[in-house]
Order: structure tokens, then C-alpha cells, then sequence
């Protein structure tokens, strides 16, 4: 009869965490890395944009982002756990190189359809990424597919309320 050791062992042997599946589990670990850096610049870009508008219109845009602010600093840390989880290492400071050009602060601070515009280019990307993910993760891994999937769903989300902003703004003329 086989301990629990054993079976676990077993199991391990032959999911993402086998030996002879590093190369995939690799592959996994440099998507996961690309999503937490993702993850980490829109902490970033949102802390920025929910501090820096101004304006009456401005309010609901910054409480959004200061709401999303803690739920995609717990996406980084979903990803940074889960790089650990597959024998990778979590990347430091150093490693971390900007590629959100379309949430850096507008030239005025009242331009809020420039940062609800610029909240819509980050999502859509994270979405597009996660999609690759999940693609990569079908049937290798099930335990990242399935948490990569429910961070989509927050993504989607948010990109669905923001083209809502969006709308908004361009029914009234502002965009």
C-alpha cells in the first residue's frame, strides 16, 4: 500500500513539477513573471491616476482605481506564489522594466478619458496575456490554468466597467 508520501510523489512525478517537464514548467514560469510585472505596473499606474486627477468628474474614476489598486496587488502576489510554487524564483526590483506608456499621467490633470483610455489599453493587454497563459497551461498545468482564469474574470471586469466610463464620455461629447 502507498503512503500519502508516496502518492504525492507519484502525482508530482508526473504533473508540471515532474523532471522531465522543466522545460514547460520554464516556459510557465517566464509567462507568470511577464503577468506579475503586468500586475505590479498597474499597482503603480493606479496608485499614480487615483492620486493626480482633478476635477468633479474625476472622483468616481479615482475611487475605482483605488479600489483595483489592492485586488491587482493580489493578482502580483497570486503570481509571485504561484512562480515559487514551480520552482521558480520571484523576480526583484532590478529585473522590472515600464511598458505602460498609455497610463503615465496626462499633460493636465482634468484629462480623465485619457487615464479611463489608458486603464483600457492595461486590461486589454493583461487579458490578451492571460489568454496566451491559460492556451499554455491547458491540460500541462491545472492548477495555474484554473487561477489565471479567475484573475481573467477580475481583468474582464475591469475593462468592462471602464469602457463603460468610456461610453460616457463620448456620449456626452468629452472624448
Amino acid at each position: 500500500m502507498s503512503t500519502p508520501t508516496a502518492r504525492g510523489a507519484r502525482s508530482a512525478a508526473q504533473g508540471i513539477l515532474a523532471d522531465d517537464r522543466s522545460s514547460q514548467r520554464e516556459e510557465i514560469i517566464q509567462a507568470l513573471k511577464k503577468a506579475y510585472w503586468m500586475e505590479i505596473e498597474t499597482v503603480m499606474n493606479y496608485i499614480t491616476n487615483s492620486v493626480n486627477p482633478d476635477g468633479v468628474r474625476a472622483q468616481e474614476i479615482i475611487e475605482s482605481l483605488q479600489a483595483d489598486v489592492q485586488e491587482e496587488l493580489g493578482h502580483a502576489q497570486q503570481f509571485a506564489t504561484r512562480i515559487k510554487e514551480l520552482y521558480g524564483v520571484v523576480p526583484g526590483s532590478k529585473d522590472f522594466a515600464a511598458e505602460q506608456d498609455a497610463l503615465q499621467p496626462p499633460e493636465h490633470q482634468t484629462d480623465v478619458v485619457h487615464v479611463i483610455k489608458g486603464v483600457i489599453e492595461a486590461e486589454t493587454g493583461a487579458i490578451e496575456h492571460y489568454n496566451a497563459i491559460i492556451e499554455l497551461t491547458e491540460g500541462v498545468d491545472p492548477v495555474t490554468n484554473d487561477m489565471v482564469i479567475a484573475i481573467l474574470r477580475d481583468e474582464e471586469g475591469h475593462r468592462r466597467l471602464f469602457e463603460g466610463y468610456l461610453r460616457e464620455y463620448e456620449a456626452e461629447g468629452l472624448a
